[in-house]
């Protein structure tokens, strides 16, 4: 009997040694110290012993009784300080690195160019994606029966309502509000109905700029647009200017930038010529600076239109405009 007193305290001690949690040092309890545990069970035998050994083994049993739930009290009360911790906590082992978001490139490339455009003393506007027909297309000297419609691929709703083709829904808005003198900038989400592929999306993200002074030239819009881009790709970026039609501007212009996906070799991305049209600009015209209440004798200025999704796709040389809106989280990482 007595060994087996000393073999049960011998044992407990050896698991006590292991005891992480308090789970599991209640589970220890309860298999030695419960009702039924093993202590108890060896105590019950003890009614059976010899009259003369019973004085004894009890005095040993109770011995070993009491040194068992002092140990025991003893982990229990290091257990709860350390809030439920590994006894034995090694400080040295590594962390799990806590998983945090990313920005998407397109946000990226967004606040560069905000921040390149208001360190130049232009402002950041926002304004609706849900638009009129007014705003969209007749404000901009594109009436009803234009075929520069055809081109926009609209998105029609109900009411002559439809998704803003292109964030210059904004001009008019801007210069009925804040009128002439007029330097400010319109990022934003854009809309066309058209198929897919690797340079076109039905959702893009464009950035109108408007600046309308007196005695706002070409020039001033050239100068513009070369700070933009050394700003955002931290280099001289080959541009080209070649004549193009827009309603609300004259005159106008397409403005191209080298392909830096492929270098100006051609791929995809540029339909093999080298170049990726990256943004329509030009004189504001003078129909559209009446609609916004701003007399076209006085005052004159430019608007350009920069596609930031073209943009993002230069900067970090993507080379299929899809990936930007497919939402797969292993795109997303690489930013």
């Amino acid at each position: 009997m007595e060994k087996k007193l000393q073999d049960l305290k011998k044992t407990f001690m050896s698991e006590m040694d292991n005891v992480k949690d308090s789970q599991f040092l209640a589970d220890l309890k309860k298999k030695y110290l419960g009702r039924k545990g093993e202590l108890t069970g060896i105590l019950k035998e003890v009614k059976d012993m010899a009259s003369e050994e019973k004085p004894r083994v009890g005095k040993l049993a109770n011995e070993i009784k009491e040194e068992l739930t002092e140990v025991f009290n003893k982990t229990e009360k290091i257990i709860k300080n350390k809030g439920d911790q590994a006894i034995d906590f090694d400080p040295t082992m590594p962390g799990t690195k806590r998983q945090t978001g990313h920005l998407h490139p397109s946000t990226i490339v967004q606040q560069e160019v905000e921040d390149a455009f208001v360190s130049m003393g232009f402002s950041v506007y926002d304004g609706p994606q849900l638009e009129s027909d007014y705003y969209n297309f007749t404000a901009l000297n594109i009436p009803e029966e234009h075929p520069a419609r055809d081109s926009h691929d609209t998105f029609w709703l109900e009411q002559n309502w439809l998704l803003r083709t292109h964030t210059s829904n904004l001009q008019v808005r801007m210069l009925e509000k804040h009128g002439a003198p007029f330097r400010g900038i319109f990022p934003g989400r854009c809309f066309r109905y058209e198929s897919t592929d690797a340079s076109h999306d039905h959702t893009f993200f464009q950035l109108e700029g408007l600046m309308i002074d007196k005695g706002i030239n070409i020039g001033n819009l050239i100068a513009t647009m070369k700070s933009l881009l050394s700003a955002v790709f931290n280099t001289d970026v080959d541009v080209r200017l070649r004549p193009g039609f827009f309603p609300f501007v004259e005159p106008g212009f397409e403005m191209d930038i080298k392909c830096l996906v492929c270098e100006g070799k051609g791929c995809s991305v540029c339909k093999q010529s080298g170049w990726v049209e990256l943004m329509p600009c030009g004189m504001v015209h003078p129909e559209v600076l009446k609609a916004g209440g701003v007399d076209p004798n006085e005052y004159s200025g430019f608007a350009f239109g920069l596609g930031l999704t073209r943009l993002v796709m230069m900067k970090y040389r993507i080379d299929d405009i899809r990936l930007l809106e497919s939402g797969d989280l292993r795109f997303l990482k690489q930013f």
